[in-house]
């Protein structure tokens, strides 16, 4: 168990429950020095208790990730007890930032007034509850608010027969106890309606092995395009070992997976050449042999899970990038014109169009979640991009 926790892979989760943990004291200290728990011992052993059960429900929700130790659970606690100690976790952060701006910059003073006083006062009841009201947003609005987000991409040397073509994307499903197949048939249907020239999943299709991929691809097999569904793989296939379960799933119904190939499309008098590769793991080279795929007589389009390879697609001669896997930042806050988000940690490329020279990669937001369920600032979305002669 310790040398699954010393995984790399595992190191940027481990670092969030320690810096929650560290936030929770904090908070519990905070309170512990306050007046009300000067007074009362039953109110300071109740602190004391609450953050020992805070920690243990957290600590517990980060072992579930595990094998060795969901194993020991019903299907449940995996899904639904890791879910909802992230949200524990999220919402008391809010709250310890909350009682902190409440306790030192909205203190009472006894030389205020009565009508400033009585200000600070519901001021301060009111930022309290502000973390309730945002976290129960994120996990029951926002995260089910899925749209069609239409995207102009243009390019000043692109083939005539290209200009208006319609490309529809779906990406980072994560089907689980989190998105409901309900929720996915919705994405689907939108996708079709949109009556693209071509439809594009570009990975993480479901969470953990004990998700429902079955029922995933059940529903990615109603997707329709004129010119057929095309898809690469993600990180998430790559962890549940489904990559070639899910290539020959698809082969079945039509769908072609892009696994280190291209393949040549004709619209009219011009070909598009479509490429893709698996999941691009952070410490190694990216695209190793991908410039080989490269069609010097086509318009170029690599289709990559991770966004983060867009500059040495740009360089080995991809026009277009299609990208997923950031959820446009999942949470995200602005602050001081800065867009926080986790994602940003990882990649510049978090959400939308970006450009580097006469090359683009577009990064969509996703349908599900990971981790944390909700969505703040980075709503759900099926993507209509459409090329565009400049």
């Amino acid at each position: 168990m310790l040398r699954s926790l010393l995984d790399v892979r595992h190191l940027p989760d481990l670092l969030l429950l320690a810096a929650v943990l560290l936030v929770q004291a904090a908070g519990a200290g905070s309170l512990l020095w306050g007046p009300a728990a000067a007074r009362s011992m039953r109110l300071r052993w109740s602190v004391v208790l609450g953050l020992l059960t805070s920690w243990s429900v957290l600590i517990l929700g980060f072992l579930l990730r595990f094998n060795r130790v969901s194993r020991h659970f019903s299907d449940w606690w995996p899904n639904w007890g890791s879910g909802l100690a992230l949200i524990w976790a999220f919402l008391s952060v809010l709250l310890v930032a909350a009682l902190v701006i409440s306790r030192w910059g909205l203190r009472v003073r006894p030389e205020h007034s009565a009508a400033r006083r009585r200000f600070l006062r519901t001021t301060r009841a009111a930022l309290l509850c502000t973390p309730v009201a945002v976290t129960g947003y994120g996990v029951f609005i926002q995260r089910f608010d899925l749209s069609l987000r239409e995207q102009d991409l243009k390019f000043p040397d692109l083939p005539k027969d290209l200009d208006g073509l319609r490309i529809v994307q779906l990406t980072d499903i994560h089907l689980s106890p989190f998105l409901s197949e309900r929720e996915l048939a919705r994405a689907v249907d939108m996708a079709n309606e949109a009556r693209a020239h071509l439809a594009l999943v570009t990975g993480d299709l479901i969470t953990a092995r004990r998700d429902p991929l079955d029922t995933c691809l059940r529903q990615l097999s109603r997707l329709r395009a004129d010119a057929g569904v095309f898809g690469c793989m993600g990180n998430h296939e790559i962890y549940t070992n489904t990559e070639e379960y899910v290539e020959g799933h698809g082969a079945r119904v039509g769908h072609h997976y892009l696994r280190q190939r291209a393949e040549s499309l004709k619209f009219g008098q011009s070909a598009l050449n479509l490429a893709g590769v698996d999941y691009q793991r952070m410490r190694e080279p990216y695209l190793v042999g991908a410039e080989r795929m490269v069609a010097p007589a086509a318009f170029n389009i690599l289709l990559s899970h991770n966004p983060d390879v867009f500059p040495v697609a740009a360089r080995q001669g991809y026009q277009l990038t299609i990208a997923g896997h950031t959820h446009g930042g999942q949470v995200r806050v602005e602050i001081l014109r800065q867009d926080l988000n986790i994602a940003r940690f990882f990649t510049p490329y978090v959400d939308g169009l970006y450009r580097q020279g006469e090359a683009a990669i577009f990064v969509s937001r996703g349908i599900g979640t990971i981790g944390l369920p909700a969505r703040l600032g980075a709503p759900p979305e099926v993507s209509l991009l459409r090329l565009c002669r400049t």
